[in-house]
C-alpha cells in the first residue's frame, strides 16, 4: 500500500490544529509518511497567533514530531488570478511555475492533500506533471471554508473567475474533505458525482471532564479564538457585559488573542468592566480544556447575512465548547443551529446578524434556568463522546485514504 502523503499549504500556519495536530499526526500514527509544504513570511514560519518564529524553525526543510516540513516564501496568487484561470484551462502543467507546485512535484508523493483554494490550484499542477511522468497520485481538497463565498464583499469579476476555477478543479481532484454538511451540499450542487466526506474540526476528547454544577452566583461566558476587527466582535461582547451586569453577574473569559497585532486586548476593556473580563492570551492547544474549567457557556457570533461561509460554518471553537461540556450560544448559522437543535446542546438567537441586546435576552433566559443550561452542557459532552471527537473523525480520514489507495 502506498504511504507517502504531501500536505500543500498556502495560508495556514504549519502548526495549525486541523492540519498538523490532528490530520498529519493521525496519518503518521496510521503508518503514513507525511510531508508538509508550508509558507514562510519574510523568511520566517509563523505561529497560530500570528507571531513569527524568528529564532527557531529556520532551516528550509526539517523534521518535527515525525513530520517532514518543507518551506517556501509565501505567495499571493490572487493578484494573478486571471493567469491562474488560464493555466487551469490550458490542460497542461507547464505554466504552473509557482514554488509550491515545483516543491510538490519534487516529492513524488502518492497523495497530495491541499488545504486551501490556491493550494488546490498547485495540487492540480502537481497531479498533471506527475501524470505526464507516468507517476500516479491522488489529489484531495480539504476545504476548511467555502471559497469562493458568493455573499462576501468582493469584486463580482473576481468571484466569477474563482467560481469557474473551482468548477474546473473539482473535475480534476479525487476527493473532497470539508467541515460542514452545507458546504458538502454546495459542492455536490456543482459536481454531483464528487466523492466527499465531512470531517469536523473536533479536538481529541478532553480528559478529566466533570459536569458543571451551575450553582455559583456568577455566570461566565467564554470565547475561544482570534479577536480582531473582523473576528470575535470584541466591542459587542463588551456591550453584552455592560447590559447583562445591570441584571446579573456576568463575566467573560477570552481564551485567545488579538491576532497579527501588538495591541494588548486588556487596554481595550472599559475601565468599569476590568473586573468582569479575564483575558488569558494564547494558550497551547492541549491547555484549552483547563482554560475552560470555570466557563459556563461558549459564545459564537458570526455575520451570517453577508457570508455564506459563516452561515455554513462549524468552527473549531464550536467543538471545543462541546468537548468541554459547555452549552453554546450562537446566532442563526445553518449548520450550528441544526446541530444544536438535534442534540439540545445550546441556544440559538434567531438572527443572521445578532445585536448585543439580542444576546442580553438569550443570556437572561439561560441564566435564569441554570438546571436547563447544565443539561445542555451534559448533552454537549455526550455527543462528543459518542460521535464527534477527533477519535471519531480520524476514522473518517483513514477511510478516505483507504478508498483512494485502492486505485493507486
Amino acid at each position: 500500500m502506498s504511504k507517502n502523503v504531501c500536505f500543500l499549504v498556502t495560508e495556514h500556519p504549519f502548526l495549525d490544529a486541523r492540519i498538523f495536530k490532528k490530520e498529519a499526526k493521525s496519518l503518521v500514527k496510521q503508518g503514513y509518511k507525511v510531508t508538509m509544504i508550508v509558507p514562510r513570511r519574510d523568511g520566517n514560519l509563523f505561529d497560530v497567533d500570528g507571531s513569527t518564529f524568528s529564532k527557531s524553525f529556520q532551516s528550509k526543510a526539517f523534521t518535527y514530531e515525525g513530520i517532514k516540513v518543507v518551506t517556501y516564501e509565501q505567495m499571493y496568487p490572487e493578484k494573478n488570478i486571471k493567469n491562474l484561470h488560464y493555466n487551469l484551462r490550458s490542460g497542461s502543467y507547464t505554466r504552473f511555475t509557482d514554488s509550491l507546485t515545483q516543491l510538490g512535484i519534487a516529492q513524488k508523493a502518492d497523495f497530495y492533500h491541499a488545504h486551501e483554494f490556491f493550494s488546490l490550484y498547485s495540487g492540480v499542477g502537481i497531479k498533471r506533471a506527475l501524470t505526464s511522468m507516468g507517476k500516479r497520485c491522488k489529489l484531495i481538497y480539504d476545504s476548511h471554508e467555502l471559497e469562493p463565498d458568493p455573499l462576501i464583499n468582493q469584486p463580482q469579476n473576481t468571484k466569477k473567475i474563482k467560481r469557474q476555477m473551482l468548477e474546473h478543479m473539482l473535475k480534476e481532484l479525487d476527493y473532497v474533505i470539508t467541515v460542514s454538511e452545507s458546504i458538502k451540499s454546495y459542492y455536490l450542487s456543482i459536481e454531483p458525482q464528487l466523492p466527499i466526506e465531512v470531517i469536523y474540526n473536533s479536538p481529541p476528547l478532553a480528559v478529566g471532564y466533570e459536569p458543571r454544577q451551575g450553582t455559583k452566583s456568577e455566570f461566565v461566558i467564554g470565547y475561544e479564538g482570534v479577536m480582531n476587527k473582523k473576528r470575535g466582535n470584541f466591542n459587542k461582547l463588551m456591550d453584552v457585559l455592560e447590559m447583562c451586569n445591570k441584571q446579573f453577574d456576568l463575566k467573560a473569559k477570552i481564551i485567545g488573542g488579538w491576532k497579527d497585532s501588538k495591541e494588548d486586548l486588556n487596554f481595550c476593556i472599559p475601565s468599569h468592566l476590568k473586573e468582569k473580563v479575564q483575558f488569558t492570551g494564547w494558550v497551547s492547544y492541549d491547555s484549552i480544556p483547563e482554560a475552560m474549567n470555570d466557563v459556563d457557556l461558549g459564545w459564537i457570533d458570526l455575520d451570517a447575512a453577508n457570508s455564506l461561509n459563516n452561515r455554513f460554518a462549524m468552527p473549531n471553537k464550536f467543538f471545543s465548547y462541546l468537548n468541554n461540556g459547555l452549552p453554546i450560544l450562537v446566532n442563526q448559522c445553518t449548520d450550528m443551529e441544526r446541530f444544536i437543535q438535534t442534540y439540545k446542546c445550546g441556544h440559538v438567537v434567531k438572527k443572521l446578524q445578532a445585536t448585543a441586546r439580542d444576546y442580553l435576552q438569550a443570556l437572561l433566559l439561560l441564566h435564569s434556568n441554570r438546571v436547563k443550561t447544565r443539561e445542555m452542557g451534559i448533552n454537549s459532552r455526550k455527543v462528543m463522546e459518542s460521535d464527534f471527537s477527533w477519535e471519531h473523525m480520524e476514522k473518517r480520514l483513514f477511510k478516505v485514504y483507504d478508498q483512494l489507495a485502492k486505485n493507486l
